[in-house]
């Protein structure tokens, strides 16, 4: 018996081979009962139409294709079970739950959308591209009026009514989306805010609760990718708004809030119409761009390879940490004041100052006179109309090049690095991934930054004589009703960087430094030490740095410093054994049941005749659905059709893999399953005419 796996809604079966009563009665019996709904095409062949997750579909098909066959009768040909199927809705994500159908696509997920959805994919669990903003409320606080001010929100904001599905509607066989397709946006009529309110006296611990929202992952397919926690503290009400990233980035927030605060001045009634430009608007230009200016531009201004990427030395040992670690330090008004100043006197911005100094310690570390790294963008410098008002994902991490030279001047890097952003922003509106691509690197090649800096503005000052004003406005309105609202507090997201800094200044004037590092990367110690010598060199530069101070001479200042560690990047994710026929062929990714033997799937790649790549993990690599989603985010970025198959022992980690990249809005992958792990003869001929029976079914 071999079985192809799709993962639905409904997940069904394909059973390819003999099949009897018995066999099937004995398997069922040891699963959560159903009332199975089979259809038989054939002697050997057999669709069985399952409960959706949390059934264990993935065990069963293991058990089904390692068990011979018991003696008794074959299946008798059966009533069709089309209606059992939930039917895609008209050019919607397929089987909407009660509230989930959706109006036809409003277009295809941004590059930038799938670059933050793939890093979710292979990092499950770890809270990336989760944003958080918290604040107290003290005063009165009508929960009702709160929660019907959001929803008028809701109903006023496309983006907060957008979710994901597959890009085309329609079942497999019948012309549907590939599999491995990059998901669609739909924005829904309706959708409604998710509030949670948490009494006093309930117990909730606040560092707890930041750290379980962020964790918490969002329903990509439902509308609503904002939610919202409230903790009565008895004096004062602190709420807490986690918002995804692929949807909602940190400007979009300020934005949402305003909107937020004069709905509830409005008594929670809409105030306006729907906002436009709105995330619809941004996909139909995105749409129209001329992606050829762009691409000459990044395939030369990309940096080039061996450039120093993070500020450290690399090891030779892991640092066995896990998670990620967050540092801060602080430049007092004054020292703030001084950099900006003495920014401004060479013609830069403060954040040029910073991007300066974190070139000068990456030279510093590693001796290399090219060095990158990635730098936030709003995403906003488009030629769009209101742009500048549009709640969105559009804010972008662009990568940066600069060399640097011991007796170069540190006015000339300065002035260099302004000049290379002026360039840059006239396409700040592609994605890193594209770059990645037109810089001609391969998809499993290392990425070409790996340390990420962003400098927030303070509020209001992008337009600051309206956003300024319309913000003290509200604050005086609350204030008219008793109410008082702290500033807003945000904590960013986690990134699939290394090492990220964050710079914003503090209510008092002051500039804060915000680092988060990953500690299998990087341990707490040497991310201490790179946060404390940024800091450093932040606060003496404008003190010591003349017309014709020299990189060498900026540097001496760390003299005596230690230089921070790095572990190495990880080796490939995936081990090639074939590659494809040609462009577009897609890839079969070949999970290793546990306990398999080196290269089990070695003898596939000699006699599977399709044209896919075909690749596994490499040997000793660990056999769990993180490290399998971790390898596969290359062969999703690189598009569809991908393919997912192993011996018998597999199907229950392959089957986890295809159903959590569903739940990122991608067309999940089938599965074929056959053989047995002894890598046999037998066992591998049967795999690959698996493979072929379920290559032709996209």
């Amino acid at each position: 018996m071999s079985v192809v796996i799709a993962p639905g809604p409904p997940p069904s079966l394909d059973l390819l081979g003999p099949l009897s009563s018995a066999a099937l009665q004995a398997a069922l019996s040891l699963f959560p009962p159903f009332t199975p709904a089979l259809r038989r095409h054939s002697a050997t062949h057999h669709s069985l139409i399952l409960p959706p997750p949390p059934f264990p579909a993935g065990p069963l098909v293991d058990l089904l294709t390692s068990l011979p066959q018991q003696p008794g009768s074959a299946i008798p040909a059966a009533q069709p079970v089309a209606d059992a199927r939930t039917e895609p809705a008209e050019g919607g994500p397929a089987a909407p739950a009660p509230g989930r159908a959706a109006r036809p696509p409003a277009g295809p997920v941004t590059p930038l959308q799938q670059d933050l959805l793939l890093d979710t994919v292979a990092h499950p669990g770890h809270g990336l591209h989760v944003g958080q903003v918290h604040w107290r409320w003290r005063g009165p606080f009508d929960l009702e009026r709160f929660s019907e001010a959001w929803q008028s929100v809701f109903g006023s904001e496309a983006v907060l009514r957008a979710a994901l599905g597959p890009a085309r509607a329609g079942s497999r066989a019948g012309g549907g989306a590939a599999p491995g397709a990059a998901p669609a946006v739909f924005v829904h009529a309706h959708a409604a805010p998710e509030i949670v309110w948490h009494p006093a006296g309930s117990g909730a611990d606040w560092p707890a609760l930041l750290a379980s929202e962020r964790r918490r992952e969002f329903d990509v397919s439902r509308p609503g990718p904002l939610r919202i926690a409230l903790v009565d503290e008895g004096a004062a009400t602190r709420i807490l708004v986690t918002h995804h990233q692929a949807f909602v980035d940190g400007r979009s927030m300020r934005l949402l809030l305003d909107a937020f605060y004069r709905a509830y001045l409005a008594d929670g009634r809409p105030v306006g119409g729907e906002r436009r430009p709105d995330l619809r608007d941004h996909l139909q230009w995105l749409s129209a761009r001329d992606l050829a200016p762009a691409r000459a531009y990044w395939a030369g201004a990309t940096p080039p390879r061996g450039a120093a990427t993070l500020p450290a030395r690399t090891g030779a040992r892991p640092t066995g940490g896990e998670g990620h670690g967050v540092g801060r330090r602080r430049l007092t008004p004054y020292e703030a004041a001084r950099l900006r100043d003495w920014a401004a006197s060479h013609g830069a911005a403060e954040s040029t100052a910073l991007h300066a100094v974190w070139a000068l310690l990456l030279h510093r570390a590693t001796g290399e006179r090219h060095v990158a790294f990635a730098v936030a963008s709003s995403g906003r410098g488009i030629a769009l109309d209101s742009v500048e008002r549009l709640p969105g994902p559009l804010q972008v991490a662009l990568p940066r090049h600069a060399v640097v030279e011991p007796g170069g001047l540190v006015t000339r890097l300065l002035a260099d690095l302004t000049g290379r952003a002026l360039d840059a922003a006239t396409y700040e509106w592609v994605s890193p991934g594209q770059i990645h691509a037109w810089a001609g690197r391969a998809p499993y090649e290392a990425e070409l930054t790996e340390s990420l800096l962003a400098f927030e503005p303070p509020a209001g000052s992008e337009r600051p004589h309206t956003a300024r004003a319309s913000r003290e406005s509200l604050s005086e309105a609350l204030a008219e009703e008793g109410v008082r609202v702290d500033p807003v507090e945000a904590v960013g997201p986690y990134t699939g960087a290394p090492f990220s800094l964050s710079a914003g200044h503090d209510g008092e004037g002051g500039l804060v430094l915000t680092a988060v590092h990953d500690r299998a990367r990087i341990s707490d110690c040497d991310a201490a030490e790179i946060l404390a010598q940024t800091a450093r060199l932040m606060r003496e530069l404008p003190a010591t740095a003349r017309e014709s101070t020299t990189v060498a001479e900026a540097l001496a200042v760390l003299h005596g410093a230690p230089v921070p560690h790095t572990a190495a990047r990880p080796s490939a994710p995936l081990r090639t054994l074939r590659a494809p026929a040609h462009p577009g062929a897609g890839t079969v990714c070949l999970i290793p049941p546990p306990d398999a033997p080196p290269g089990c799937y070695d003898a596939l790649a000699r006699i599977y005749p399709g044209p896919q790549a075909l690749a596994t993990l490499p040997d000793g690599a660990p056999a769990d659905a993180a490290a399998c989603l971790a390898a596969l985010r290359p062969a999703l970025a690189a598009g569809p059709p991908l393919l997912l198959g192993c011996f018998s022992g597999a199907a229950g980690l392959a089957a986890e893999v295809a159903e959590r990249i569903a739940e990122q809005g991608w067309q999940p992958p089938l599965v074929a399953v056959a053989g047995t792990p002894d890598g046999g003869a037998d066992s591998v001929r049967e795999l690959a005419r698996t493979l072929m029976a379920a290559a032709q079914r996209r």
